[in-house]
């Protein structure tokens, strides 16, 4: 299955650049009360980074822990290859906890295809991933390679992070609070109606700097 082409009212990169000025928080809330979906990641993966964010368009990939390495390598450089611009990675890893599945060079090639970033059990050559500034949210590190020990399956297919169904090309952002994983045709609508949000949590800050008290800021259409 290859990434969903849909015709945005607006460019990829133009949704992207918006996005970037969201919150999960925001997007959360969308999802919930206005899609009724639990779009939240597992609460296990953070940021390399406390500033770091996620946001592009979902690139998966499916790997489980086994020790056979016939055209492991291969398998990798192909998916390296395969990466689109405006892509980030979202590695289902089958509940590994022991290797790392990205490190520096896959993280020098990621880049130079454009790739956004990456959603990934294990990391390791964490210095060198600090130095080039490329978003990873992780669950752990460690110097462990996989090679022997963890291996890709396939790429581009739909795959199951926790509770949520990741498909190739849905757009996902993540910061400090989490990830969010958003289909693709409901991307630009969720990008305007969480545009709203902010804008409206704007008025209700103005209204709790006025001095306003709570149950007044409620009458006038506030909440907290």
């Amino acid at each position: 299955m290859s990434t969903q082409i849909i015709n945005y009212p607006i460019s990829v990169a133009e949704m992207r650049e918006r996005y970037l000025r969201l919150y999960s928080g925001a997007l959360n809330d969308v999802m919930r009360f206005e899609y009724h979906t639990n779009a939240a990641l597992p609460s296990t993966y953070a940021p390399l980074r406390e500033n770091m964010k996620l946001c592009g368009q979902a690139f998966t990939i499916k790997g489980a822990p086994d020790i056979t390495t016939d055209g492991e390598f291969e398998m990798r450089a192909q998916m390296l290859e395969a990466l689109p611009a405006e892509s980030i990675v979202m590695f289902d890893c089958t509940g590994d906890t022991v290797t790392a599945q990205w490190g520096e060079v896959m993280t020098m090639a990621a880049m130079r295809a454009g790739c956004r970033g990456a959603f990934i059990n294990g990391i390791r050559d964490t210095e060198a991933i600090l130095k080039l500034g490329f978003p990873v949210f992780h669950q752990y590190r460690t110097n462990v390679g996989m090679l022997g020990r963890f291996r890709m399956y396939y790429y581009q297919k739909p795959v199951r992070i926790g509770e949520v169904t990741v498909n190739p090309g849905d757009w996902i952002f993540g910061d400090i609070d989490g990830v969010i994983c958003i289909p693709a045709s409901e991307a630009c609508n969720v990008l305007l109606k969480a545009e709203k949000v902010l804008n409206k949590e704007d008025e209700i800050r103005d209204m709790v700097n006025s001095g306003m008290k709570p149950t007044k800021v409620v009458e006038n259409g506030g909440y907290f």
